[in-house]
């Protein structure tokens, strides 16, 4: 997409669709007032008539404007003006794309970037543009046989402006959104391919291609045979049941010589049946889901190579398949970690830990200065959380702190949740060092504190996505969260914002 800024007026832009707003009770957006006046009153006379409206999202597709040289005007109601913020800016961009989105548009200027969004300036609405505009347009059609449908013909974008001196902060707001987005469509095509399809090899056949793509960036694949001269038997045990090789994909990106890496390790169930613990049937099919943790980090590490970063960032993912068979590991079994620790596996459906488990204890090779772990790891977490915020655990408080603002720059909210010996009690055993699962109150917590048993020492997060990784439904598919949080995280870590 190509991404430019002007400060001309709305009704001076000869492109083939502008897009404006109108607030309550009758209040114009910057661009929707200089519409009017050069329309001599048209949108306050259709407003007064009801043929627009103010009510946030309700777009309408106007043509032939008098006095305005854009073939169309979409007017979008943005709703109070006192609370317009990223969310409802977001919101209001995407329904005007979708009203404009069945016509032959190539050109469109978003006048919404001149207005008064809380907490975002100039950077961050064209980042918002960028991104909004990236999902309005994503399709996942590479199923799907016969002719595909026509997609939106849309070539270029522009970025109003108040004064020629945003225009930097504008375009390098675009170029970070389109990296993003770019992460982010990676992490959607790979969450929304059935598990036939994105195995194991599959997503490490997509980590060497990117690796392929770009000069600092190198990616290794470790095989089931490597893993367990490395003592992973509790990665190893998840994948006792399928034929379906296990990998251990390792991506290194180097962006700045003597620097500590950043760890990205995320989760890569590719199915997760429950195995011996078996899943009931009705929603099973969503289970392809579960390697998101993987996907987002990937992602994220796209984005991350595609803006060139001065940064050292360091994805692991351990991918499997969980399923039952007459070799799959049974509830009671005990099998011992890399680090050394015993597990007695209570549950072969809390499996996303025990993979992890020995993917952070092999981090600690890069000395991090950072580790940040990402799963759809417990549906606990949906119940305690929903399917809006991301759920962020750690013991340090300052990380947890930036990466619940990065959520909020980037709105890809996190919300964050406890970690504490209280929680981790529940995992005591009778047989091994720790059970896998506790009872079911706190269930995401107790995971976390799981988890935290191997990081010790280390500056160590933990995100659980499993209620903000896909959508079910009518629209079920895969949201390509937490690209857009991560990669504000490590921008804001490498001082690329501005």
């Amino acid at each position: 997409m190509n991404y430019f800024t002007t400060t001309s007026a709305a009704s001076r832009r000869a492109v083939d669709c502008v897009i404006v707003g109108i607030y309550d009770r009758g209040r114009l957006s910057s661009g929707a007032a200089d519409i009017d006046a050069a329309s001599k009153g048209s949108l306050k006379r259709l407003l007064k008539n009801g043929d627009i409206s103010a009510q946030l999202g309700r777009s309408a597709v106007l043509t032939d404007v008098a006095g305005v040289k854009a073939t169309r005007v979409v007017v979008v109601g943005l709703g109070k003006y006192s609370t317009f913020d990223v969310a409802k800016f977001r919101k209001a961009l995407g329904s005007a794309l979708q009203a404009v989105s069945g016509t032959k548009s190539r050109e469109i200027l978003n006048s919404l970037t001149l207005e008064d969004v809380s907490g975002a300036g100039s950077y961050y609405l064209a980042r918002h543009t960028a991104q909004t505009v990236g999902e309005a347009l994503y399709r996942f059609t590479s199923m799907k046989s016969g002719k595909k449908a026509p997609l939106m013909p849309l070539r270029k974008v522009g970025l109003a402006i108040a004064k020629q001196g945003d225009a930097a902060k504008s375009k390098r707001g675009a170029k970070h959104g389109e990296a993003i987005v770019a992460g982010m469509s990676i992490a959607k095509d790979l969450g929304n391919l059935p598990a036939n399809v994105c195995t194991p090899s599959h997503i490490a056949r997509t980590a060497q291609k990117l690796a392929r793509e770009h000069k600092n960036l190198t990616t290794k694949v470790l095989n089931e045979a490597e893993m367990k001269r490395l003592g992973m038997h509790s990665l190893l045990s998840v994948t006792a049941g399928t034929k379906e090789p296990a990998k251990l994909i390792v991506m290194q990106y180097k962006g700045k010589t003597g620097q500590k890496p950043v760890v990205l390790v995320g989760k890569g169930v590719t199915f997760d049946s429950g195995g011996i613990s078996l899943k009931p049937g009705p929603g099973m099919d969503e289970m392809k889901f579960d390697m998101c943790g993987a996907a987002g980090v990937i992602g994220t590490m796209a984005a991350v190579a595609k803006l060139k970063l001065p940064i050292n960032v360091n994805v692991v993912v351990p991918a499997v398949e969980n399923l039952p068979s007459g070799l799959a590991t049974k509830p009671g079994d005990i099998v011992k970690s890399m680090s050394g620790q015993t597990i007695e596996i209570l549950n072969t459906d809390a499996e996303g830990r025990l993979i992890l488990c020995d993917a952070l204890t092999y981090s600690r090779r890069f000395k991090p200065d950072t580790i940040i772990d990402v799963a759809t790891l417990t549906g606990a977490c949906v119940i305690a959380l929903g399917h809006h915020r991301t759920a962020i655990m750690s013991y340090k408080d300052k990380l947890s702190a930036d990466i619940v603002a990065a959520g909020l720059s980037s709105d890809d909210l996190g919300w964050p949740m406890p970690l504490g010996d209280e929680w981790g009690a529940e995992l005591e055993s009778n047989f091994a060092d720790m059970a896998n699962v506790g009872g079911r109150p706190g269930g995401a917590i107790t995971a976390g504190c799981f988890l935290g048993k191997f990081t010790d020492g280390l500056n160590w997060a933990h995100l659980d996505i499993a209620g903000t990784a896909w959508k079910s439904g009518k629209q079920k598919g895969a949201t390509g969260r937490p690209v857009p949080m991560l990669t504000e995280y490590l921008l804001g870590r490498c001082g690329a914002l501005p």
